[in-house]
């Protein structure tokens, strides 16, 4: 098989891994190298499924030990199989480094023979990239689950970011789903890279000139809707990764079915797409505005409001906090308003040592008024001509895009009577049809 079919059939295999991440770390060439990665991102592009994406993204081989259901590369798959040699996919990264088609490169890689042997593969093609090349680039690794802690510690002195993805929210859907992993396999590595990353930072304040480990930290991946979780769940898990192994991203993929298994939906459904967004808009929330999982989703609405972004939806169902006073209000209440961020709380902040701020003078600092005019105040009134209850203001908050994101709803003739697009409004769990041997996992 030459070069160009394997690269075919690695990077294909390959595409369904979230890498939509600038590199988070600054790198500058030594003299008589090639390539660099600065903080302010690698550059992007997009695959025909929509995915942002940046590198060059292909594992080592498509060759698997494993059986996960999912996953396109499972042993009892009937696909052709092929692999890299390092020497190979070092020389290929670079002639696509030169042609300018890429800023750096995304390895995983199924596992052939064993753990450490792959690992030992993908460890050889980044020491020729980072010796014989001398390439600075960026270089984001999967490391591979199982293998001998010194290699994965000898990865992460090549790499710029490590992950390990987990998959599944449960160790019941990873058992029923990925047999051949433990959830100690995983979050042993994680727990590794951690450690790390933390030794290292005090290497560097002792030894200027230490070499890095995984500068850029450490993120995970989770498939979103090849199991019954419910949205409360996964971000409870997110949220735990976050404290506990101070992870960078965790990046969430709506399932996609590219193989056939009684235990996953069929490939009539639809990918959760919608579940996806609602799921970086919650996590969004919780690293930068402060808020806790158990405030966004609880048992007793373990789904997202298809119609309502979280932080809308938190905002409604605690209006006794608002309205709030902009003149006033600390920081952290001001993160808690729709409509504004965090830049734009900011700049509240900064603008308001002057002077009183108005409505108008809210608009030209970023402040989004088409939601925050319902939660906030200007010197104790509400904006003019404002009118409102609870349901109308939701149907405010409502954009036109999610509205024609649920079942069936589109624009339609107005009616007295209600209808079943009119009653999709309203929150509602997502069904978890489609699920005939898993429906009733627990956490």
């Amino acid at each position: 098989m030459d070069l160009m079919d394997k690269l075919t059939l690695l990077a294909n295999s390959a595409k369904y891994d979230a890498a939509c991440t600038s590199s988070g770390v600054d790198r500058t060439p030594a003299a008589g190298g090639i390539g660099s990665a600065s903080a302010c991102g690698i550059c992007h592009s997009f695959a025909a499924d929509g995915r942002c994406i940046s590198l060059l993204k292909v594992l080592m081989t498509n060759v698997c030990v494993n059986d996960c259901k999912y996953c396109l590369c499972r042993r009892s798959n009937d696909i052709r199989r092929t692999a890299f040699t390092p020497e190979e996919l070092a020389d290929l990264t670079m002639q696509f480094y030169r042609r300018n088609y890429i800023e750096g490169l995304f390895l995983s890689s199924g596992i052939q023979r064993n753990p450490d042997y792959t690992c030992e593969q993908m460890i050889r093609t980044l020491e020729l990239l980072r010796g014989r090349y001398r390439f600075f680039g960026y270089i984001h690794a999967k490391a591979i689950p199982g293998a001998d802690p010194r290699l994965i510690g000898q990865l992460g002195m090549l790499a710029d970011r490590i992950s390990v993805n987990i998959e599944l929210p449960s160790q019941q859907s990873l058992k029923l789903l990925a047999p051949d992993k433990s959830k100690q396999n995983i979050l042993g590595p994680m727990k590794l890279i951690t450690s790390g990353i933390e030794e290292n930072r005090s290497d560097i304040v002792r030894y200027r000139h230490a070499p890095k480990f995984a500068p850029a930290g450490q993120s995970t991946q989770m498939i979103v809707g090849a199991s019954p979780e419910s949205d409360f769940q996964i971000l409870t898990l997110s949220e735990a990764l976050y404290k506990k192994y101070a992870l960078k991203r965790v990046f969430f993929s709506a399932y996609m079915p590219v193989v056939s298994d009684p235990l996953l939906p069929g490939k009539e459904v639809k990918p959760p797409l919608l579940r996806e967004h609602r799921l970086y808009q919650a996590d969004w929330l919780l690293r930068f505005y402060g808020f806790e999982a158990k405030e966004i989703l609880d048992e007793k609405q373990p789904f997202f409001d298809p119609a309502l972004d979280p932080k809308c939806n938190w905002a409604l169902k605690h209006m006794e906090r608002f309205p709030l006073e902009v003149n006033r209000a600390d920081y952290e209440d001001l993160l808690r308003v729709p409509g504004i961020g965090v830049i734009s709380a900011k700049r509240i902040l900064a603008a308001r040592r002057i002077g009183p701020l108005n409505f108008q003078g809210l608009k030209k600092i970023g402040v989004v008024l088409k939601r925050a005019q319902y939660f906030i105040t200007c010197s104790g009134r509400m904006m003019e001509g404002l009118k409102f209850s609870p349901h109308t203001t939701r149907l405010a908050l409502m954009s036109e895009r999610s509205a024609a994101d649920l079942p069936g709803h589109g624009p339609e003739q107005l009616t007295l009577f209600p209808s079943e697009q009119t009653q999709a409004l309203l929150p509602t769990p997502y069904k978890t049809a489609g699920f005939p041997e898993i429906g009733k996992i627990s956490s």
